[in-house]
């Protein structure tokens, strides 16, 4: 099974193009389409909906994820083996994915070598159609990427910064996601269950609970999410238009009582 998780957008060819390229190299292939609606040039969002899917897929699968505003300079286009492969560009979308498919070994794919499997030219402007769908459907085909790619340190991949950072009482968080529910995802995992979250920023303290229905239409809450970073969110209604937030915007928040 190959995953594909772009921000094509479905108005042009491109996502077609990528996928019969992939077939053509594998006709056996099994894909499935993610999302081609990441947000354009958003990395860190990319990154975040690589990693939902990752976590939800058996071994073995081979997820390409394509969001490459670097797309035909030197940035590397990588392989990266564990117990499932992660086939993009080297700009950090690997960072959230990473986290749970036990990397071993990565490589950056030869264009090239990559060239003489599909028998077609290399554009500089669509690596996802000529260099990314073809290798990752190689990949699931079984070649071994040591046919068209050289060993890389794992450790020399970019990642992205978007640790949490405590600062006494307070967290410095990160937006990484914003679904079409307008809900904002904020980049801290693990933190028990406050009864409360204070947003500094906006002067706001709401209440935490498990689900959107358990405070009035149009009222802020907090809660875990269905992928247990915390969340930010207004029931029947849209978060990030209500606080004006957007991906890669800097939250600070304080928990307030509970575990």
């Amino acid at each position: 099974m190959i995953t594909l998780t772009t921000d094509f957008g479905l108005s042009s060819p491109y996502v077609g193009e990528m996928k019969v390229a992939m077939l053509r190299v594998n006709p056996d292939a099994k894909l499935v389409d993610v999302t081609h609606a990441v947000t354009r040039h958003s990395i860190l969002e990319g990154s975040f909906v690589m990693e939902q899917v990752v976590k939800y897929s058996p071994p073995g699968t081979v997820h390409v994820g394509v969001i490459d505003p670097g797309v035909g300079t030197e940035r590397k286009a990588v392989v990266i083996e564990g117990d499932q492969w992660l086939v993009v560009p080297d700009n950090g979308l690997a960072t959230l994915p990473l986290k749970h498919i036990n990397p071993r070994r990565a490589w950056g794919i030869d264009f090239g070598r990559i060239k003489r499997f599909t028998g077609w030219r290399i554009s500089s402007t669509f690596h996802g159609r000529d260099v990314f769908g073809p290798a990752g459907a190689l990949i699931e085909k079984g070649v071994s990427p040591e046919e068209f790619a050289e060993e890389i340190p794992l450790d020399s991949l970019v990642k992205l910064d978007i640790e949490p950072r405590k600062e006494g009482d307070l967290w410095v968080l990160k937006v990484i996601y914003i679904d079409d529910f307008g809900n904002v995802i904020l980049n801290l995992e693990d933190y028990g269950k406050p009864e409360a979250v204070e947003l500094l920023d906006f002067g706001l303290k709401i209440p935490y609970r498990e689900t959107y229905g358990q405070v009035e239409p149009g009222e802020l809450l907090a809660l875990p999410g269905s992928h247990d970073y915390l969340e930010i969110a207004v029931n029947q209604g849209s978060a990030s238009e209500r606080l004006d937030l957007g991906v890669g915007d800097v939250v600070r928040v304080k928990l307030i009582g509970g575990d």
